[in-house]
């Protein structure tokens, strides 16, 4: 009887095979070879991107000065109406104070202490002198009800204070890239010089979406948050009057200042397909958006490209 070496079977085998894939003549599979342990390592291929085809029908009616339509996936533009205007953003801001506070505070239980609720102008939570409330809490009220207050609050318990977390905001716009984009105060009050584009908006709406916490905060309609002590109560409504509202809406920012005026940055998520709406500068931000949605679900397909 034919006795078979298995272990001897095996080994020249796996030899053979790492002679001729070994890695550089095959980009898909990698051959491990060790005597008497034979492993296989596969990198799938990357399939490229759904392509969103135009049926050639125009947008129409959209009274915003400034417009970005983008593909949230393969991150081509879809529609643009003076993308790289220099713009106020108004509160669209905060979703760059939120990234910065995450990125300092790992910990959303961290306590904020409210220390100058009176320098706060505009739309604000409430809060109150001496105050202490969680990041969590902190962050719904920053980004459910757009309180001023809760950007002011958040950048003067940064380490280095007001001053450093602006600056910190500026050197995050850089590693993403926000090209045209300066920011200078975390809650979008206006001030000379803090401007951005809707081409960067729509840079940053992606990226912070990429943070399932400040994901879930900006498509919350209503919440109720406390301070640490369950005393101070905030009852907090969303800005965003498309929430709920427009299918597949999943929330991210409003925006308004007499001079930036109305200002709103969107995600959606229908049928499987992720686009990002930014409208600065609008007489009806929702009017606008909602059209903008309307075509872009309508009037193209998504497809695979030609490569």
């Amino acid at each position: 009887m034919l006795k078979i070496d298995l272990p001897r079977r095996l080994l020249a085998v796996s030899c053979f095979l790492l002679v001729f894939l070994y890695p550089g003549h095959n980009s898909l599979q990698t051959i491990v070879v060790r005597p008497g342990d034979l492993r296989t390592f596969s990198i799938p291929s990357l399939a490229p991107a759904l392509y969103p085809e135009s049926d050639g029908t125009k947008v129409a009616g959209i009274t915003a000065y400034s417009v970005v339509v983008q593909d949230a996936v393969g991150k081509s533009i879809m529609y643009s109406r003076n993308p790289d205007a220099p713009l106020m953003p108004a509160s669209i801001t905060k979703v760059m104070t939120a990234l910065v506070a995450l990125d300092y505070w790992s910990d959303l239980d961290t306590v904020i202490e409210v220390k100058n609720e009176d320098r706060a102008i505009g739309q604000t939570i409430s809060l109150v002198k001496g105050e202490r409330i969680t990041l969590k809490n902190i962050l719904a009220g920053l980004l459910v009800h757009s309180g001023n207050d809760a950007a002011l609050a958040i950048a003067d318990n940064y380490v280095g204070g007001y001053s450093a977390f602006v600056s910190t905001m500026n050197a995050k716009a850089r590693t993403l890239h926000l090209d045209h984009t300066t920011f200078k105060n975390p809650s979008g009050v206006e001030q000379y010089g803090h401007v951005t584009t809707s081409r960067d908006l729509a840079v940053l709406a992606a990226s912070a979406l990429q943070n399932p916490v400040i994901a879930q905060m900006v498509e919350t309609k209503h919440i109720v948050v406390t301070d640490v002590t369950g005393e101070i109560v905030h009852d907090l409504t969303t800005t965003n009057e498309l929430l709920g509202a427009v299918e597949g809406l999943k929330g991210l920012k409003t925006g308004w200042t007499q001079n930036a005026g109305e200002c709103l940055v969107s995600y959606i998520n229908r049928d499987g397909h992720k686009i990002i709406v930014v409208v600065l500068n609008s007489l009806d931000r929702f009017g606008d958006t909602t059209k903008l949605i309307n075509w872009a679900f309508s009037h193209h397909r998504w497809i695979t490209p030609e490569l």
